[in-house]
This record gives C-alpha cells, structure tokens and sequence, in this order.
C-alpha cells in the first residue's frame, strides 16, 4: 500500500482539502478524527488528560473543553509537550489500525491527514507528503474570523507549529489555498495528478 501524507498549518485549509481527496474516492485517514475518537467522554485519553490538567477540561455532561484544554496547554512548551505525549501515541494507534482496515480491504493507496506530520513522525514511510500552503497572514486573519479565535490564541496555536513557510520547502507537492476557497478544488487537482504520477 502506497502512504500519502497530507498536512499543513492550522488555517491553511486542510480539512477542505481532506474533503475534496475523499469525494474524489479517495480514502482519507484523519488525525484530527482520530484525536476526536481517543479523547471521547469515557475514554482512557480523556481520563488521562483529566488527570493531567484538571476536571475543568470536561465540560457538564463529560466531553473535553477544547477551548480549555488549549488555554492551559498552548503558549506553554512544558505542558503542550505532555498533552502531545498522552494524545500522539493514541491517535497514531488509532489511525494504524484503519489503515490495516484499508490494507485488508485491498485499497491501494491512503492519505494520511495529520496537522503535525513533520513535527511528530517526519516524512519517513511516506510515498509523498504534500503541503497545503497559505500565508502566515492568512492562517491569522482565518482563525480569528471563521474559528473565532482571540488574535493572541490565534498565534499562539500558529507558533506551536512547525513554520508553514519551512514546511513548504520540505516537499515539492504544495497545495496553494492562499485565494478564496472556490480555488482550490483545481489546486487539489493538480497536485493530486503529479503526487499519483510518482507512485505509478
């Protein structure tokens, strides 16, 4: 089974592009749903981020506060180092085994969508990695009027991640979801075409 990584920065638009691999047929294996599934109300995960950060991460019937959880852990090099310790190991599990769903169905090829590709794994084991790329002024300007971040909590998530502008370099299968976002179903498109070009 050929592995295809697709990542990004936050704001740059990965889930969209997510989104347009699957309605192309192809089968896409999330981190973040992942992260949803091992830090589920009930879950070892959350138990153990309870745990670490204090029940005011659980919101009334159970579930994590996300927002809570990034106030404590964003911003803090120390305790985003342990948050990432109890979630990376579940979420890599997690997604290890829909792959070997994937595998035993006969599926030839997966993408792998994981924000923090290059900061958590590196590119080993991947056939190709592609970037989906958008400006760092963008990436801002997103998560503060779509996410409704605060500026201050937008660039704190942003600078908890490897620079978008160093990512790009590190692959030559760029995405560019720097314009409007009726754009990027070509820009999938063309990248898509070169990446299945490479693992013919």
């Amino acid at each position: 089974m050929k592995v295809v990584g697709l990542t990004g920065g936050i704001g740059t638009g990965k889930s969209a592009a997510a989104e347009l691999l699957v309605r192309r047929g192809l089968p896409v294996i999330d981190a973040d749903k992942a992260a949803r599934a091992v830090q589920a109300a009930g879950s070892q995960g959350l138990a153990e981020l309870a745990s670490e950060f204090g029940s005011g991460i659980l919101t009334g019937t159970g579930d994590l506060d996300r927002q809570a959880l990034a106030a404590q852990a964003f911003g803090d090099p120390e305790r985003l180092a342990r948050l990432n310790a109890i979630v990376h190991p579940r979420v890599r599990a997690w997604m290890a085994e829909r792959q070997r769903e994937l595998e035993e169905r006969g599926e030839r090829v997966v993408v792998l969508s994981i924000p923090l590709l290059y900061e958590a794994r590196g590119a080993e084991g991947f056939s190709a990695v592609m970037v989906i790329y958008a400006p760092r002024a963008t990436q801002l300007r997103r998560l503060v009027e779509q996410r409704g971040m605060t500026p201050a909590d937008a660039e704190a998530r942003i600078a908890a991640q490897l620079p978008i502008e160093e990512k790009r370099l590190l692959t030559p299968y760029v995405i560019d979801n720097s314009g409007p976002l009726d754009r990027l179903a070509a820009e999938v498109d063309r990248v898509w075409s070169q990446v299945a070009a490479s693992l013919a």
